[in-house]
């Protein structure tokens, strides 16, 4: 596996049946749109896939074989519907850097980046962890949703470093 970090580089999109891998790259800091932002029932969603891929510079990601054939060099199909398969097929193509961790840089619902929180911020969501000695809060200004690296975090990136030294 290439140690070169292109995460900085690398954009994606990807369609609706990818739901997941969309919340890991958004966990692990990658610039990732998806497709179900765009309004459902849309008979010419493929189409307008391949033009937000086209128009800004992004690898459109997607289980449908055709839609990836379609988009040529702007597309990767994936067989698998498993997201850590999914993650190793990236990296493997050079497409993510094999230093895979959750990096707290993007909010996982709507790809805004993230920033530190507040106090007040902290104080006021309902879900913040009580005993906040030594851990960093992040905020999501567009979900206003609270991050921080606790044990989902930790979990996430020992899964998928354990999985990908198989």
């Amino acid at each position: 596996m290439s140690k070169k970090n292109k995460k900085t580089e690398t954009r994606f999109l990807t369609d609706r049946m990818l739901g997941t891998l969309t919340r890991y790259l958004r966990f692990m800091g990658y610039d990732t749109l998806s497709a179900t932002t765009l309004q459902s029932g849309n008979k010419s969603e493929d189409t307008v896939l391949l033009g937000i891929a086209s128009a800004s510079g992004r690898m459109l990601l997607t289980r449908d074989k055709e839609l990836a054939v379609r988009g040529g060099n702007l597309a990767r199909h994936f067989s698998s519907d498993d997201v850590l398969f999914q993650v190793r097929q990236l990296i493997e193509e050079g497409l993510i850097s094999d230093d895979v961790e959750v990096r707290m840089q993007r909010c996982s619902l709507c790809n805004s980046i993230l920033r530190l929180a507040t106090r007040e911020e902290i104080k006021s969501t309902e879900y913040a962890p009580q005993n906040r000695m030594e851990v960093s809060f992040y905020w999501c200004p567009q979900c206003r949703r609270l991050y921080w690296m606790g044990s989902h975090g930790r979990n996430l990136t020992k899964r998928l470093r354990d999985y990908l030294l198989m």
